[in-house]
């Protein structure tokens, strides 16, 4: 059930919030939503990964719902409606570092939930979880992701050069990452003061 009455319940537990919007666990039922946001073919480039049989994406659903080092959650609006999958992945507690992964719905682009996705990720990331250093990839030409993960914190370190292959086209990543320091230093709320 919804905490705030003014938000209608849609069944799906809200774990975590950010400015705007909420985390819920990522289910296996959520493969065929998935499916279609890396059908895009922004999301696809972006990405660079190719959308695949959704049985395939399904199984992978399912792997990662079993895997302790990844954090899936889809990121959903106010009144519940599902706009993207955020993830902090490769997490090793050891050294205190994980990956950061984010997609949204081509209808949900440029509207500041990317960077409010990423706040919130990066707060459960160093509030809650004992991360020193949180990273983060994209094609050097993505300029919107580059400047969403730029207004959540994220600092540009360097180039993966031609690590990349994308509809026979090589492409060089850019390497950005928060560190602890860093993300004390923002001036923001947290997403438990929201």
């Amino acid at each position: 059930m919804s905490e705030d009455p003014a938000v209608p319940d849609t069944g799906r537990t809200r774990c975590w919030r950010g400015r705007g919007i909420a985390f819920t666990p990522l289910e296996t039922e959520d493969a065929e939503l998935l499916h279609h946001w890396r059908s895009d073919a922004v999301a696809a480039h972006e990405t660079g990964v190719w959308p695949g049989s959704l049985y395939a994406l399904r199984e992978r659903v399912e792997r990662h719902l079993d895997d302790d080092s990844r954090d899936d959650f889809l990121v959903l609006l106010p009144d519940g409606t599902p706009i993207g999958l955020i993830a902090l992945h490769d997490q090793q507690l050891t050294e205190g570092t994980a990956e950061a992964y984010l997609m949204l719905a081509p209808e949900h682009r440029g509207r500041t939930h990317g960077a409010a996705a990423l706040d919130a990720l990066a707060d459960l990331a160093f509030g809650e979880l004992p991360m020193q250093r949180v990273e983060a990839f994209t094609h050097t030409d993505n300029a919107a992701a580059l400047s969403v993960l730029a207004a959540a914190g994220f600092v540009h370190e360097g180039v993966r050069r031609s690590s990349c292959l994308h509809r026979g086209r090589r492409y060089d990543s850019a390497v950005l990452s928060l560190l602890r320091e860093e993300w004390e230093a923002l001036d923001r709320p947290r997403s438990w003061e929201l």
